[in-house]
């Protein structure tokens, strides 16, 4: 099947079977491999991506769903010498351990201050519960959100 839809605002057109993961999609068509894969049955989170501005598990979103979307990975929030204010505050904080959970970690921490600009520690608790982090640098990611959310003109 062919789909059109934008990546990290360039538009793109791909041909691949209509049941393709969009997290394949991501790493082995157009080279995007900041998604990572965990567990392939959206329990993990280290695939997220945020689809239409939602947080999505990209292992569970099918080539037959993208026409007309918009797709945001890790790679179009920031760049090493502009970064997003979330991965400035994961950076400063010092979050990642091994690093593998941390693009799918941010970009849900990301959807989470789209929709509670000042999370109290148990939106934030309830919003990142689905992203799993084998290094336990749970309470370093509290931190870094309630870093992020004050950069971001909140408290």
């Amino acid at each position: 099947m062919q789909a059109s839809f934008t990546v990290n605002g360039t538009p793109r057109q791909i041909d691949v079977p209509e049941d393709m993961p969009l997290l394949w999609i991501l790493r082995e068509e157009l080279g995007l491999t900041g998604t990572k894969y965990g567990c392939g049955v959206a329990q993990c989170g280290a695939c997220t991506v945020h689809l239409n501005g939602e947080a999505v598990r990209s292992c569970q979103v099918r080539a037959s769903d993208l026409e007309g979307a918009e797709v945001t990975t890790i790679e179009g929030i920031g760049t090493p010498d502009n970064p997003h204010p979330v991965q400035a505050a994961w950076i400063e904080t010092q979050v990642a351990q091994c690093g593998y959970c941390q693009s799918g970690q941010i970009m849900q921490a990301i959807a989470l201050l789209q929709e509670f600009p000042v999370p109290t520690d148990q939106e934030i608790n309830d919003a990142m519960s689905g992203n799993l982090c084998r290094c336990a640098s749970y309470p370093r990611i509290r931190t870094a959100i309630h870093l992020a959310t004050s950069r971001m003109g909140g408290r």
